[in-house]
């Protein structure tokens, strides 16, 4: 029967997490050499390219991101199976705070099956605006804390730690089904609240490249800028997961700015944190891809 070798697996990972293959290299104790070849290998067992590789490193093809999450999920399960029969099940309470960005439709579902599947841990989860997430996890509200950051910025204090990414995702322009943009009119943009991150780098590439716009409302969560879009009542710069009934990509030509990709990842560890929320974090890693 063909089957997935887990060590090639386990490094697939860790190329996609590391955005490399020499960055993934010491993650899984080989050479590069070693990595390229469990890659590829791993692509001939797939019958399909996993990853596109540029000057900038490597990301995951389609196929790659579809393997991806059963990768983690059979990772998981091995992991767990070990830990079980050494008698080392994890258990206890976990604070967890996650941006009102990350997968907005998919969030509930993924929290569930992470609960069916460690039942001995108990989650009290909030969602946050990334700001309000990192200055509350600064304060020890929080034991761990998922908050988006975008590609070519610094605002984020997370930016080049060496936490995992949990997710990339392309940032797009939305609007209502069919929605075409009118020619020489301001934009009319939608955005949460200007203490946002991703409002103030909306804003700031709209006068930089110097597109006209008008700020048609402010929501105060994700599921209300989804709501005004599907109503038509404007545009909006969010990550792709965002995408629901009613709303769309804009479709080209619609004159607004290219835009970059974001990554979600982990606040950096505290010194000096429990074994629990350490290896917490690192199942937390394998179920919200």
């Amino acid at each position: 029967m063909q089957t997935f070798d887990l060590e090639q697996l386990r490094t697939l990972a860790a190329v996609i997490d590391a955005g490399s293959l020499t960055a993934a290299a010491p993650r899984v104790f080989l050479s590069q050499s070693s990595v390229s070849e469990q890659i590829r290998k791993l692509e001939e067992r797939a019958g399909q390219s996993l990853l596109t590789r540029s000057k900038a490193g490597v990301a995951p093809t389609e196929a790659g991101t579809r393997l991806l999450a059963y990768a983690r999920r059979i990772l998981a399960l091995s992991d767990e199976a070990f830990r079980d029969l050494h008698g080392e099940m994890l258990q206890g309470e976990l604070r967890l705070a996650v941006t009102d960005y990350f997968r907005p439709g998919d969030l509930t579902r993924l929290l569930g099956r992470l609960g069916e599947s460690y039942p001995q841990v108990r989650l009290n989860v909030s969602i946050m605006k990334s700001d309000a997430l990192r200055a509350a996890y600064a304060h020890g509200d929080f034991d761990v804390g998922l908050a988006m950051n975008i590609a070519g910025t610094s605002s984020s204090p997370e930016q080049g730690a060496k936490a995992p990414v949990i997710r990339r995702e392309s940032l797009v322009w939305l609007g209502a089904v069919g929605m075409r943009l009118a020619r020489g009119e301001p934009v009319r943009l939608l955005a949460l609240p200007d203490t946002c991150s991703l409002h103030q780098y909306t804003v700031a590439l709209l006068r930089r490249r110097r597109v006209p716009y008008v700020l048609a409302h402010v929501a105060s969560g994700v599921a209300g800028l989804q709501s005004a879009l599907a109503a038509g009542l404007g545009v909006a710069c969010l990550n792709e997961s965002a995408v629901c009934e009613g709303v769309a990509r804009l479709a080209p030509p619609h004159g607004l700015p290219a835009l970059p990709w974001v990554a979600f990842q982990f606040l950096p560890a505290r010194r000096g944190e429990t074994e629990f929320v350490t290896r917490a974090r690192e199942m937390l890693a394998t179920y919200l891809v």
